[in-house]
């Protein structure tokens, strides 16, 4: 349940982001979805350790989360340079 709730922040913060009024509150809630990122991205790491997935599961996962994270920052280093 965890996995579940850091994803859908990330998707909620930068759907909440755009709605803001300015690029600096928009790219204050991509730092917030970058940082649930960071979150989900723990989560799949423990649990591969502790064997709760499949391990191809959770391989094609943080490769999925770690470009997301990426895009993140792009976006926000986009915002910041406008």
């Amino acid at each position: 349940s965890q996995l579940k709730r850091a994803a859908v922040s990330v998707a909620s913060n930068i759907a909440e982001g755009s709605g803001r009024n300015s690029d600096k509150e928009f790219i204050h809630f991509l730092g917030i979805a970058k940082g649930s990122a960071y979150e989900l991205l723990t989560q799949l790491f423990i649990s591969s350790k502790l064997e709760l997935l499949a391990s191809d599961t959770v391989d094609t996962l943080i490769v999925n989360t770690e470009e997301l994270q990426k895009m993140i920052h792009g976006f926000q280093k986009k915002l910041k340079n406008q």
